[in-house]
């Protein structure tokens, strides 16, 4: 057991967990006033309950011995997480060594590293049915899709062989696609189940017709900075190492979502005429998901081409739900579907093999070698996700009602599923609080907000 790269592993844990408030408070920002609460809770929901399900049993399905080609690991093998306890206490007790070890780390810090990607990845799908979903309908199905979409799909990406378990998943060994942080098991990944969500659920009250603007763009920037911030734990933490590699992927991770948030600001300017702040934050998300699953193939020079042509790519797709008829809430199509599949064929195109990866790219005289296996990965776990998701939404819509009501949507969700509002104008009193608070309810009402 190496102390220091315990320490890493354990930092950025911690990193990649903040990132879920982080995305809260993002997405939070982005919904009108009526539905913040019930946007932010659906984060932390999900944080509360993963966490539980990791440790009776995702984190076997995800990273025990395979028991389906590749497909699926053993539910049971590290059931409770019982199996890894053990320490032995040395220099007089004062320090105690992990008998169970993954890689140079302690195998708990292994699981909490992995848990914190199992968490964000749920939370991320919630973006796409903001404003029209049930809290107890999803909560369920946060579980189910863990269980059945998240954990397999985590065992075939993350689970090498000999690395916790004897046998592995079939992208990471047999098909040797690279995904050094989640392009496929986070974002491609929960990008198409928030498509399937979103057709499942239909469209918003108004959606295409009504102005449906953003409620607090502070909240949106902070949001953003705390996912730029906990995401060097997510791509340089994923080194399960303080060595180079992690330090060559923090300035991949760096460089590249700069390029990224310059390229969404650009074609904002070129495009509307002005830069905005909610460009700049989503090109800054739009970055760090392109790049996720490249930070250790790529050269910084190679990271500002991915991040510049993801902020660009991007900025243009989140305009493709109007032109085709899908209602994404808040552009997880658009940001983590499409970054998510541009980082991970990037890898096919850019990857060189000066960098810790050590595979060259199309440009880099490769071929296409790794280009197809890249593809193959990215349109699997599209296709495994967008299927078992649409069937899984549509048994919860059928059984429970996911989607609230008409009457409820308009009169707000945090209200009838929280009773609770965000901001409580009647505490200001007097005509002045009676004002702002007729003034809340009108916007509420009538204000049903885009994407600028």
């Amino acid at each position: 057991m190496d102390t220091g790269d315990t320490a890493w592993v354990l930092a950025s844990a911690a990193l990649v967990l903040l990132m879920t408030p982080g995305l809260a408070l993002f997405y939070g920002g982005m919904v009108r006033a009526k539905s913040v609460l019930n946007m932010m809770m659906m984060s932390f929901g999900a944080l509360a309950l993963i966490s539980v399900l990791w440790v009776l049993y995702g984190y076997s399905m995800a990273f025990g011995n395979d028991v389906g080609a590749g497909l699926v690991g053993s539910p049971f093998e590290f059931f409770g997480l019982s199996k890894l306890l053990g320490t032995t206490p040395v220099d007089g007790g004062n320090l105690f060594v992990a008998t169970q070890l993954v890689g140079s780390i302690p195998a708990f810090a292994f699981v909490a590293f992995q848990a914190v990607f199992a968490i964000i990845t749920v939370a991320l799908i919630s973006g796409a049915i903001a404003d029209r979903a049930r809290f107890g309908p999803w909560m369920v199905f946060a579980g189910v899709w863990a269980t059945i979409v998240y954990f397999p799909v985590a065992h075939w990406v993350f689970a090498f062989n000999g690395a916790q378990s004897e046998k592995g998943g079939w992208i990471a060994n047999t098909l040797k696609a690279i995904d050094f942080a989640g392009g496929t098991a986070v974002h491609i990944n929960a990008g198409a189940a928030g498509l399937a969500l979103a057709l499942v659920l239909g469209k918003r009250r108004g959606f295409g017709r009504d102005p449906m603007r953003p409620h607090n763009l502070t909240l949106v920037m902070a949001g953003a900075g705390l996912l730029w911030f906990g995401w060097f734990g997510f791509n340089a933490g994923s080194a399960l190492s303080a060595n180079g590699q992690a330090a060559e992927v923090w300035v991949t991770t760096m460089v590249a979502t700069g390029a990224a948030a310059l390229g969404w600001l650009a074609t904002e300017r070129i495009r509307d005429g002005h830069a905005t702040s909610l460009g700049a934050a989503s090109g800054v998300v739009a970055g760090l998901v392109a790049i996720t699953p490249s930070c250790s193939s790529v050269t910084p020079v190679g990271a500002i081409f991915v991040g510049a042509i993801a902020g660009v790519v991007c900025a243009l797709a989140v305009g493709l739900k109007y032109k085709l008829g899908y209602d994404d809430s808040l552009d997880v199509v658009g940001v983590h579907l499409v970054g998510g599949l541009w980082g991970t064929l990037a890898v096919g195109f850019f990857a060189s093999a000066a960098a810790t990866a050590g595979v060259d790219g199309l440009f880099y005289g490769g071929g296409v070698d790794q280009l197809w296996r890249q593809a193959v990965g990215a349109v699997a776990v599209l296709l495994y996700s967008f299927i078992l998701t649409v069937v899984i939404g549509t048994v919860i819509q059928k059984t429970m009602g996911f989607r609230i009501k008409e009457e409820d949507e308009v009169s707000g969700i945090d209200s009838i599923e929280h009773a609770e509002t965000a901001y409580d104008f009647a505490s200001l009193g007097g005509s002045g609080g009676a004002s702002i608070a007729g003034q809340a309810h009108a916007e509420a009402r009538n204000t049903e907000g885009v994407r600028a």
